[in-house]
């Protein structure tokens, strides 16, 4: 898969309540031991982060997970991961979470999950890393999002180029195959109002 071999995925401490989003988040940790990569995560037992992690480790796959200490109770760690990374900080799980992964997904989530995702696109707008970043967009979840970056855009407040950072698909396989193929395009974020 185009030089990728650990993929973090940014996701919720909560479980939801579409069984659509519980079916591609399972089919997604099992694709990604088929297809030889690593997981990386946000270390929790919970929610859809331990979902996951379960996923990849019962299918017989790598899963590291980053989690800020003494910020969660001891519970919520999953200690059945393969490696378990304590920080001191939000920031700094996002970091080491970056530092450890050549692409980046997003699954359904809340606001830590935008965060993530935030964080990694921003990086990539300003130059810092060229690794892909996709959403999987179960059920048109992730659909308004697109929306606002695509109204950004005619607004002349973000790069049609920038705006192609980030690759969204409805289906594990389809992301996962989107993301071994995307080369996002490194151009300087700054808007010249006369070239837009």
């Amino acid at each position: 898969m185009n030089d990728l071999q650990r993929v973090c995925v940014f996701c919720a401490s909560s479980s939801g309540t579409n069984p659509e989003v519980t079916a591609a988040t399972i089919e997604l940790g099992r694709l990604l031991v088929e297809k030889d990569l690593e997981l990386v995560y946000g270390g929790g037992a919970v929610g859809l982060m331990g979902l996951i992690a379960d996923t990849v480790i019962d299918a017989g796959g790598t899963v590291t997970g980053v989690i800020p200490g003494g910020l969660f109770s001891s519970e919520i760690a999953h200690r059945g991961v393969t490696s378990l990374e304590e920080v001191g900080s939000m920031h700094e799980r996002k970091s080491r979470m970056y530092e450890l992964s050549d692409a980046f997904i997003a699954l359904p989530g809340g606001f830590g999950t935008l965060d993530e995702l935030a964080e990694v696109l921003t990086w990539s707008q300003v130059g810092l890393h060229s690794k892909p970043i996709g959403v999987l967009d179960v059920g048109g979840f992730w659909q308004p999002l697109m929306d606002l970056f695509d109204n950004a855009v005619k607004q002349s407040l973000l790069k049609k180029s920038n705006r192609q950072l980030l690759v969204s698909a409805n289906s594990p396989s389809g992301l996962l195959e989107a993301l071994s193929r995307h080369d996002p395009v490194r151009e300087p974020k700054w808007i010249d109002q006369e070239t837009g």
